[in-house]
């Protein structure tokens, strides 16, 4: 059984004041009662974004600090600082990082080692031999090197059945022997502990962690059935690898950012947000830190999907653009999309657990541009935080996306980040001349428009390949745009593939730490069930349900939800017998075999275009317990009352529409008050990001203070 469950998230801690969660700092009866603040800080690859909400006066204040590689800590606690706020006075703390998903890819975890069953040590590099698409039809194919080498395998004694039963006694002396071997003779700094069939009974790994911790406490242990309670011994095992492989320098960092608040004077609650929505708190995130692989963007689709609601859009594109990376997630039926199976990119590497089905591009403000025999590419490298695009005059010397808008007019050189960054706009267009313009024997606005142009169109793919390829139609969705660039360059892409409607929410480049304050409080648990739906009887997959409510609900009552704030919802994984791969279903409502054969028959027609007459086969049960929380409103904040004078200001830009440059209107957003409405091609700006769309889109600000964007189409 699979437990991923998910703590109250911060603002939680306001509005259920009362319902003391486990902490390691102070209950909350002894905590000062003017605590009404509630702090959030995301990490990305370029900035550090930090918002502070005041829950008693609705006051919002957001801050961004450069991103320190060397130290992230540094740049979370700098971030805070800009706050200028008392941090003593903050009820919680949620943090959203991609700390653990950078160690993985870029293969900077800790020294790991695997103990698992004798005559199994190489099922983890050996894997399923499974092709990533770009690799198909190399020849030769050289697979990547894995994260645990060979001799940092060991196998010992012991079995378990596929129906949980001993079938060899574990021997604990080779236990021993084994972590000896691997911590001593290798070095290792975490063991994986991952036997067969311990999804069924983990008494075998559970006895094995036991003795590695006596015998070396200092030792990092994982293991599997921690972890992933589900069969298929590959995608658990590399699962529960990666989570050995980042679990020392999650634990290091975690630590040190604690200690750090907790010098500054904050005694509340340290939360970190999950990849599949919901915080957990830090301590509960350092014993798995691999549910927080895709921290960081979670908070954005949380908020994504609460804006489409507010708006009355259940089917929501959200894209988020920020320095480094470009990260898009379709959300439907007013969910964001998640997968119980995913891999890493680049890696291979399957990850078994919930998570958002997010698709991540290496094209952001900072990605670099150069040419490669002849053709223009952008990505999937970064100038980053440092030393940043060329504009930034910090020693960059490669062309990014950012010095490419700076020439064709988007930018202010003199109002750069509210005036925080001088520009050396000279600098950044003769980098663009010499490294893209005179290479290619065209202009530097020529260049500059082909890196937005092969950013679009790497954007407008990632985004067909979570619609159009499982038959969704993006011209059906709003498209909710945010992030430092995602104002800047989304409109564009809307235009290629006929949104009709883009939104951009206020505050856009801190909103993905603006979501992390509207998660539910989630709890999800899963049973593998491998049946045949005519062998079994509706009673038995109900009471299999129940028990999984039963732990739900009881998980749910912890965390001081009652009844009424308690929600269940019910899938399974099913497909038809020999099958590989399953769809979930949901079953909610559903009493009978019959009414679930009809159910998934109707999705499997709607995902594949057909049914079949093979037998129905249940391949997992889950249920998902939710504690229903109230979410702050920040879209009544104060707005201007209208009435802007829209021929104040022009520059000269180039529109994607005209093809060529003319003069844009440049408007400041704070300016813009509900039901004003505005011509392209226009710019409005604000100190943390810049919107443009061009003559062939519209603009209307909402009562609620979002811009929403049209786009005349021919549909």
């Amino acid at each position: 059984m699979t437990n991923t469950a998910t703590t109250p998230s911060n603002f939680i801690a306001l509005l259920r004041s009362m319902r003391c969660v486990d902490s390691k700092r102070l209950p909350r009866e002894g905590r000062e009662t003017t605590m009404t603040k509630q702090l959030a800080v995301d990490i990305g690859g370029t900035f550090v974004d930090a918002i502070i909400f005041d829950s008693e006066t609705g006051e919002i204040h957001l801050e961004k600090a450069s991103t320190t590689p060397e130290d992230l800590t540094e740049g979370v606690i700098e971030s805070i600082d800009k706050l200028d706020v008392s941090i003593d006075q903050a009820e919680s703390f949620v943090h959203g990082t991609t700390l653990g998903l950078n160690a993985v890819l870029e293969k900077k975890g800790a020294n790991t080692g695997i103990l698992t069953n004798e005559g199994f040590t190489d099922v983890f590099e050996m894997g399923r031999y499974d092709r990533p698409a770009e690799d198909m039809f190399k020849v030769p194919y050289n697979k990547p090197e894995p994260l645990v080498r060979g001799r940092n395998r060991v196998g010992v004694p012991g079995r378990m059945s596929a129906e949980g039963d001993v079938v060899e006694p574990l021997d604990e002396s080779a236990v021993i022997d084994a972590s000896d071997e691997l911590v001593k003779g290798n070095g290792v700094e975490s063991v994986v502990v991952c036997f067969l069939h311990a999804y069924q009974n983990a008494d075998h790994e559970r006895r094995a962690a036991e003795l590695l911790r006596e015998r070396h406490p200092d030792v990092s242990v994982s293991i599997s059935s921690d972890i992933v309670r589900e069969y298929r011994e590959y995608e658990r095992i590399s699962t529960s690898v990666i989570d050995g492989y980042i679990k020392p320098i999650f634990e290091s960092y975690v630590d040190e950012l604690d200690g750090a608040l907790g010098e500054a004077g904050f005694d509340g609650s340290f939360y970190i947000t999950r990849s599949g929505g919901g915080a957990v708190q830090a301590e509960d995130a350092k014993s798995v830190p691999v549910h927080t692989l895709l921290s960081g963007p979670a908070g954005g689709l949380i908020g994504a999907a609460h804006i489409g609601e507010q708006l009355g859009h259940s089917n929501v594109i959200a894209a988020d653009v920020g320095g480094t990376s470009l990260d898009v997630c379709v959300v439907q039926d007013g969910s964001p999309t998640v997968r119980h199976e995913s891999a890493l990119e680049n890696l291979n590497l399957p990850v078994l657990m919930p998570i958002y089905d997010i698709r991540t591009l290496g094209a952001g403000g900072g990605s670099i541009a150069w040419v490669d025999n002849g053709l223009l590419k952008v990505g999937p490298e970064s100038a980053g935080a440092d030393p940043g695009p060329i504009c930034y005059g910090r020693g960059g010397t490669e062309p990014t996306v950012t010095d490419a808008a700076l020439r064709l007019g988007y930018l202010d050189p003199e109002n750069f980040l509210g005036g925080e960054l001088s520009v050396s706009v000279n600098e950044a267009y003769r980098g663009i001349e010499e490294e893209i313009a005179d290479p290619l024997g065209m202009s530097v606005l020529e260049a500059s428009r082909g890196i937005f142009d092969v950013t679009r169109v790497g954007t407008v793919t990632a985004i067909r390949q979570i619609t159009v390829e499982r038959g969704l139609d993006p011209r059906d969705f709003a498209m909710v745009a945010y992030g430092g660039a995602g104002p800047l360059f989304l409109p564009l892409v809307a235009r290629e593939m006929n949104i009709s409607e883009i939104v951009i929410p206020r505050s856009p480049s801190v909103f993905s730490a603006k979501g992390m304050f509207m998660t539910d409080v989630v709890h999800d648990f899963s049973q593998t069930y491998l049946e045949e739906l005519d062998h079994v009887e509706i009673e038995e997959i109900e009471a299999e349900f129940e028990r999984l409510e039963r732990e739900a609900t009881e998980a749910l009552a912890d965390d001081g939800f009652d009844d009424t704030e308690r929600e269940l919802d019910r899938t399974a994984e099913i497909r038809y017998r020999g099958q590989e791969h399953s769809v979930e279903v949901s079953l909610d409502d559903v009493s009978s075999k019959a009414a679930i054969s009809d159910r998934f028959a109707s999705v499997h027609q709607n995902r594949y275009g057909h049914q079949m007459d093979d037998p129905v086969e249940i391949v997992h049960l889950r249920v998902r317990g939710r504690g229903m929380t109230e979410t702050p409103d920040f879209g009544r904040e104060e707005t201007a009352a209208g009435g802007v004078d829209l021929d104040e200001d022009t520059r000269e830009a180039y529109c994607f529409a005209e093809g060529e440059g003319v003069p844009f209107q440049v408007v400041d957003r704070d300016s813009l008050g509900s039901g004003e409405t505005l011509d392209g091609p226009a710019i409005v700006q604000e100190p943390t990001a810049t919107l443009v769309f061009y003559s062939d889109q519209s603009a209307v600000i909402d009562e609620l203070g979002n811009i929403v964007i049209t786009t005349e189409t021919d549909r």
